[in-house]
């Protein structure tokens, strides 16, 4: 599991923020400028016109106005990233649904990671964690990192919670990079569910003992936990014992229900918690 040769998840080299302009926002434009500065990544901020053929021909003044504003957002993000020395390409995409724009301009641009906020606003109607959001988790080819308004860019500790699945494998490499880059020790964390049987309960001690392991050899401070309970509530009562300020989970764990889990545990968790959390793709 060691950091080297597993670039496809564990590198940032081309981070894309999207941004909508409202509150929500923020923390995300904030994070994914200082993600940028730290990992001296190139750095995409994408905005969307919601807006369809239909809408341009009954209304074009509106339509025009609606592009305007995505523009005026845009030009916001580059200056606040050129006001930290960092470079920042703006990128308009036209769409009905948001996230399918997203997710294509990230797939377009080859980016290692999307940046978006826990909430924010879709045209007139709400831009929720559980819709949009979690369409960009379940969809993206790339790792996701949802980012609170108020979250500030990590400097404590990492937490990576990982049942030892390959996407959980792919977080702990993707942890690895963060922490050894960013300086900041890390927690590992594995639960036992009470419903899973003792030989799987088992198990959790092996995957923190492996996953320890690998981050030793990259020269990152680390500590393994093991606790019992549901994953959702161990990982956020964990994060706060912890002092953890990101945490660093795969996209899908073990039980085989496919994108059924990214609602249930990643987007719990992301629910319930005032830091950034990263989800990561498997290999």
């Amino acid at each position: 599991m060691g950091a080297n040769g597993l670039s496809p998840t564990g590198r940032f080299k081309t981070i894309l923020v999207c941004t909508d302009g409202s509150e929500f926002s923020d923390g995300a434009v904030r994070i994914a400028i200082a993600m940028a500065k730290k990992a001296e990544a190139r750095l995409l901020a994408v905005s969307v016109v919601i807006t369809n053929y239909v809408y341009e021909e009954v209304a074009p003044a509106a339509a025009m106005e609606a592009e305007e504003k995505v523009y005026a957002i845009l030009e916001e993000v580059v200056a606040r990233a050129a006001a930290d020395g960092v470079a920042c390409q703006p990128l308009v995409r036209r769409a009905i649904d948001p996230f399918e724009a997203i997710v294509a301009a990230a797939e377009d641009e080859n980016a290692d990671v999307i940046v978006a906020g826990r909430r924010g606003k879709r045209g007139l109607a709400r831009f929720m964690l559980g819709d949009a959001t979690a369409k960009i988790i379940g969809n993206a080819k790339c790792s996701v990192l949802v980012v609170p308004k108020a979250a500030q860019m990590w400097q404590n500790r990492l937490l990576l919670a990982t049942d030892g699945s390959r996407s959980s494998d792919a977080a702990a490499v993707a942890g690895i990079r963060i922490a050894f880059c960013c300086h900041i020790p890390a927690t590992v964390l594995s639960v036992e569910v009470p419903k899973h049987s003792p030989e799987r309960q088992a198990e959790a001690a092996r995957i923190v003992e492996r996953a320890v392991a690998a981050y030793t050899a990259e020269g990152v401070e680390v500590e393994g936990v093991v606790a019992r309970g549901m994953p959702t509530e161990v990982v956020v009562e964990t994060a706060g014992k912890s002092g953890a300020d990101i945490i660093v989970m795969g996209s899908h764990g073990r039980t085989g229900l496919g994108r059924l889990l990214v609602g249930s545990n990643s987007l719990g968790v992301i629910g319930k918690v005032n830091c950034p959390v990263l989800v990561v793709k498997g290999f």
